[in-house]
């Protein structure tokens, strides 16, 4: 199976994700999992949407996991039907931070790494497995750009730099003096040369809130949508937000329609539009009076 997702040039992290998947499986029937079928993965999905209570989505990527595995590695020729995704029956906006909340969370950073990775999120709107892979030399101070590489779907793209997020990483580089990658792990850890865990970018994100006060649950994505809100509040169109976010569809990128107050507030709401009588002339009783 990993030879298949190499192959197929599969990111590390949906391999990582997908051979996951069929080992917890396996694990569960106590089998090795080509002994395994249909039958057994709709017992599994039923056990993690009503036993784990997991979300629709966590249990999506799941069975995306196992349906690699039997389709593609074992070549089963199973009926489309007979590895279904969950259905979503209830799609939630996500929670975004207002700019009050994110001066709070990056001022309440546990050090100078901590402020710089949040800032770097906050400021670029990358996702948590984008930030780990940046490099040194992705930062270029003379254009302004930071430069993602492979992002997902295997896609580099470049994003403005803040003058404000420079002079903090320039502070940081001089205390850190990272080599390669721009958030190394430690020397005790995965060592120097490798990108940080996904673990500490969470957990910069939760400390910080915790530090802050903040009562919203704070994760590295939840400054992604903090940094597209603002953008289309303050006049940015949506191919634009597409790009920087680094969207493949547009209708990804149209929720934060949904969380824009200004989009909200200037959309006028067509009962303004009605010629109707005073409410002061309406009847108070439960029943139409009689005209005399």
């Amino acid at each position: 199976m990993l030879e298949e997702l190499q192959r197929r040039n599969f990111s590390a992290a949906t391999t990582r994700s997908y051979v996951s998947a069929v080992e917890r499986f396996a694990r569960y029937f106590g089998k090795p999992p080509d002994k395994l079928g249909p039958e057994q993965i709709r017992e599994w999905q039923a056990h993690l949407l009503h036993k784990r209570k997991l979300s629709v989505g966590t249990v999506a990527a799941q069975t995306a996991g196992l349906r690699f595995f039997f389709v593609k590695t074992l070549k089963r020729r199973f009926p489309p039907d007979s590895i279904p995704y969950p259905k979503y029956t209830h799609h939630r906006l996500p929670t975004v931070l207002s700019q009050d909340e994110v001066a709070r969370l990056i001022d309440a950073a546990s050090n100078l790494q901590a402020r710089a990775v949040l800032m770097t999120l906050y400021s670029t709107g990358v996702r948590r497995s984008e930030l780990i892979r940046l490099r040194v030399e992705d930062i270029d101070s003379e254009r302004m750009i930071v430069h993602v590489r492979k992002g997902k779907g295997g896609k580099d793209r470049d994003l403005p730099l803040s003058a404000k997020l420079l002079e903090t990483l320039r502070e940081y580089w001089r205390w850190k003096r990272p080599k390669v990658y721009l958030f190394p792990s430690s020397p005790g850890h995965r060592g120097a040369e490798q990108p940080m865990s996904d673990h500490t970018v969470w957990y910069a994100c939760a400390e910080a809130a915790r530090q802050a006060g903040l009562k919203k649950r704070v994760a590295p994505h939840m400054l992604r949508h903090s940094f597209a809100t603002p953008l289309l509040e303050n006049g940015a169109d949506l191919p634009t937000i597409q790009v920087l976010l680094g969207h493949a569809d547009l209708e990804a990128t149209s929720i934060y329609l949904h969380l824009s107050r200004r989009h909200l507030e200037t959309t006028i709401n067509p009962l303004e539009r009605l010629s109707v009588s005073s409410v002061a002339d309406t009847n108070r009783f439960y029943h139409r009076t009689k005209q005399k």
